[in-house]
């Protein structure tokens, strides 16, 4: 590509498919590229992604990835042999966990299983008062002989949560320098170097996930480095974040927890930009890849946060207690497997076929029908323009393959089965983006549905049926949406202390020189320390309560001791999230939180042509509302329909990596863009 400057690259690994976008700001022309995952060497996929866009490394400046290598890594529970040192008297706490039992009529329930056992606890003698005052102090001697121990055991990670160490960090410090010292080739974690937060469960399951991923992380990024400088990458590597933000390959060997949805935010952040520029302010991000279905609410251009979220579900999963954009995900993507449980029900998900073998369709040994193996069967994915006709997919394998799984045991035609495929995972979907909006207090009809993935656009017209939801969106690229966003995404870093007291007895000096003592940890993890915004918010509660909520604040209501104000924003939201609030009682803070965004360089989306004449089409049967008629269908090029173009439903829209259905009723409108947007007809 000779005279080209390419400033950006993305690459998102995916369950089934890597995907890389390009971007260069000369001209604001993006480039794309897919190529299906390699679990044995995910680095192998990028650099086939790399040489099917056909880009020159020399002229890369930033190359922005996200992966799933961390969260793979816990699910599979593939990561190292982990230790955990504790306070005395503290060593059952992980064990015991919590004492919740989410499901408690399912006979075959199980508690979180822990990723250290209790042989590998260890106990150290000191002790941190709740205030940070110094109890018992540290003994060396002990450190010492624990790591002797974790040395003759073939420790490979430590993990280090001390009582009260969010308070006063000393112990957890002096402890990790003399690991570090005498286990140089373990990798050591400090909790407060993770999370300066009280809950000593979570706090400890969060520390003990960050050193069970550790070593495969660190490894896998060392790898990358050393596969992409091989083949003549010489720019620097940025690593996208649960929180949205990105963050260098060196944090992220610190931190690998911060992670764990480094994949799917991409496409969130992405969603919130384009709903803005379109004048959407409130959207729900929907993303359908290979594997599962992701739902996350924007509202006012802005995603979502939680302060944390268990991986592997609320039921028995760890808990990883670090700022991360919201997202409900559920066990339905392309390559979702379709069965029949014990009783003959027809169930999907949430099992998945993967990037190998893959559904059957692909020809790669997939014996299981799927998602998209149904989607093929009724017509609505084309055989021969999957990936824009590099991939044949074989539609008679995925029709056999439907019928000699799923027909014999049902006694229906595949059709009809293929149908209550789609029905079923649709259902599923839905439920996920009725759980980030009508289970937190919005009404879905307020929203539009921004559709990404490579199976999004297929089904968000028939989610957005089941919902109300007035309005689709399908964006430029999405297929690779969540590549896409990370190039959109600015550095951000989160930082949370524990502050307990009432607000009426909070002195402002105080929250003050917390807030400069948390910019200035900031600052030192920022790549770039100008143009860097410092959002801080105080967790509050009534008195008495247990949970609590998050209130936007800055400096200087801080300095001013603005507290009513504060206390009023507090009333706010909890009358907007449970409909009522108690003036009256008194409220106390819990946590102050700084989120350090330093903000990079937006994207100029390109426009497209105006348009001249007619976008035409070409036409196939496929099956829509009813099985068993089929619909001589229109079928537009995606990449021949200009700005300001318009035709009514039932059709499809094809491009190189996603198709678009739309049904009898819906209207699709091409924005100055190229967005899609989709006005939804009436409900089924």
């Amino acid at each position: 590509m000779e005279g080209f400057l390419l400033a950006f690259m993305a690459v998102d690994i995916g369950g089934t498919f890597t995907d890389l976008v390009g971007y260069d700001p000369v001209d604001s022309r993006f480039f794309q590229a897919k190529s299906p995952t390699t679990p044995d060497d995910f680095s192998q996929g990028i650099v086939d992604c790399i040489d099917q866009s056909g880009l020159d490394l020399a002229d890369v400046d930033v190359l922005i990835h996200g992966t799933t290598v961390a969260i793979n890594t816990l699910i599979e529970r593939t990561g190292a042999k982990t230790a955990l040192l504790v306070t005395r008297g503290t060593r059952d706490v992980y064990i015991i966990g919590r004492g919740n039992r989410p499901q408690a009529y399912n006979l075959f329930f199980h508690r979180h299983r822990p990723l250290v056992s209790r042989r590998l606890t260890f106990e150290l003698g000191e002790r941190m008062q709740a205030g940070g005052d110094v109890l018992r102090p540290l003994d060396p001697a002990q450190v010492e002989a624990c790591a002797r121990t974790l040395a003759e055991e073939g420790v490979e990670a430590v993990a280090v949560c001390l009582l009260h160490a969010y308070a006063n960090p000393t112990h957890e410090i002096e402890a990790g320098r003399i690991l570090r010292r005498l286990l140089p080739d373990c990798f050591v974690s400090l909790s407060h170097e993770i999370l300066r937060a009280y809950r000593e469960y979570e706090r400890i399951s969060t520390t003990v996930v960050n050193a069970y991923v550790g070593p495969r992380v660190s490894g896998y990024l060392e790898n990358l480095e050393r596969r992409l400088k091989g083949i003549g990458y010489q720019g620097s590597i940025a690593i996208m974040q649960s929180n949205g933000g990105i963050m260098s390959p060196g944090t992220a060997r610190r931190r690998p927890a911060t992670m764990m949805e480094s994949g799917p935010v991409g496409g969130i952040i992405a969603s919130a930009e384009v709903g803005r520029a379109l004048g959407f302010p409130n959207v729900i991000a929907f993303d359908m890849g290979g594997t599962t279905a992701k739902a996350s609410l924007v509202c006012d251009s802005e995603p979502t946060h939680a302060e944390g979220y268990y991986v592997g579900g609320y039921a028995s999963g760890d808990p990883v207690i670090l700022p991360v954009i919201d997202v409900v995900e559920v066990g339905a993507g392309g390559g979702s497997i379709a069965w029949i449980d014990d009783v003959g029900a027809l169930k999907v998900g949430p099992h998945s076929a993967g990037a190998d073998p893959g559904p059957i369709c692909y020809r790669r040994g997939g014996e299981l029908p799927t998602i998209t193996d149904a989607n093929v069967a009724l017509g609505r994915i084309g055989s021969d323009e999957f990936l824009g006709g590099r991939m044949q997919l074989d539609a008679d394998a995925a029709r056999h393959g439907v019928e000699d799984r799923l027909g014999r045991d049902l006694g229906m035609p595949v059709p009809a089965i293929a149908d209550a495929i789609l029905r079923i995972a649709v259902n599923k979907m839905s439920l996920a983006v009725r759980e980030v909006s009508v289970a937190k207090g919005y009404d879905p009809r307020d929203f539009a549905l921004v559709a990404s993935g490579g199976a999004g656009p297929l089904h968000a017209v028939a989610i957005a049926r089941e919902l109300h939801i007035p309005t689709v969106i399908v964006p430029r690229f999405p297929a690779h949406f969540s590549a896409l966003g990370m190039l959109m995404a600015d550095e951000r870093h989160d930082i949370a202390r524990t502050f307990l007291a009432t607000l009426a007895d909070v002195d402002a000096a105080d929250l003050i020189r917390i807030h400069d003592e948390m910019v200035s940890d900031a600052r030192a993890m920022l790549r770039d320390t100008e143009d860097v915004a410092f959002l801080c918010s105080l967790d509050l509660r009534y008195v008495g309560q247990e949970f609590s909520i998050a209130v936007p604040v800055d400096r200087s209501m801080l300095a001013a001791a603005r507290f009513a104000d504060i206390r009023a924003r507090f009333d706010a939201l909890h009358e907007r999230r449970y409909a009522h609030h108690a003036a009256d009682e008194p409220v106390e803070m819990v946590n102050m939180r700084l989120a350090a965004v330093g903000q990079r360089p937006s994207l100029d989306l390109p426009v497209l042509a105006a348009p001249e004449g007619q976008a035409e089409a070409a036409h196939r049967p496929i099956l829509l509302d009813d099985w068993e008629a089929p619909v001589d269908c229109p079928v537009y090029r995606r990449d021949t329909l200009p700005a300001g173009s318009a035709f009514d439903g039932p059709a499809l829209v094809q491009e190189q990596a996603s198709t678009t259905v739309l049904f009898d009723g819906d209207r699709c409108e091409v924005a100055g863009t190229g967005e899609l947007i989709v006005t939804v007809g009436k409900s089924r």
